[in-house]
């Protein structure tokens, strides 16, 4: 597989949204190829600062080889958004055989509506999308009730 020209690494991580500081991981990972961690905190705290605080935002880094770097932000992972619809902090121990809380229909195209909005998610239509809700919930145990 090729890189693109000019790109000489993209990182992804999970950084809590509005909370990016130059503090491990964000600050070692960024330093490690070269680039400030202060002005990648800076801007991912800016473009963040309608979230939720601390939600759990996936970025993705794409560094240049002259140090400079730009960002996507993604919208927070689907098993986050149904256990906090749900009401529960943790998935279930045992998926299938135990349930930790339910949400409706209603909850799953609100989280597929959220999760359209990413841009590797624009070209397959909500329905699919529902239906990837609805197996990450039965994966973390949580159930779908009409």
């Amino acid at each position: 597989m090729s890189k693109k020209a000019g790109v000489a690494s993209l990182l992804k991580m999970i950084v809590p949204a509005g909370k990016a500081t130059p503090s491990p991981p964000v600050g070692p990972a960024l330093g490690q190829r070269g680039v400030k961690s202060m002005d990648f905190c800076k801007q991912f705290n800016d473009r963040t600062k309608d979230l939720v605080v601390d939600t759990p935002t996936p970025v993705a880094i794409s560094i240049n080889a002259d140090r400079t770097f730009s960002f996507a932000v993604k919208s927070p992972p689907t098993a986050w958004l149904l256990k906090r619809a749900a009401g529960v902090a943790k998935g279930a121990a045992q998926p299938g055989k135990e349930t930790v809380g339910t949400v409706s229909l209603k909850h799953v195209y609100a989280i597929a509506q959220i999760k359209a909005k990413d841009p590797v998610m624009s070209h397959i239509e909500l329905r699919s999308i529902c239906r990837s809700v609805i197996a990450t919930a039965r994966s973390v145990g949580i159930r779908v009730v009409h």
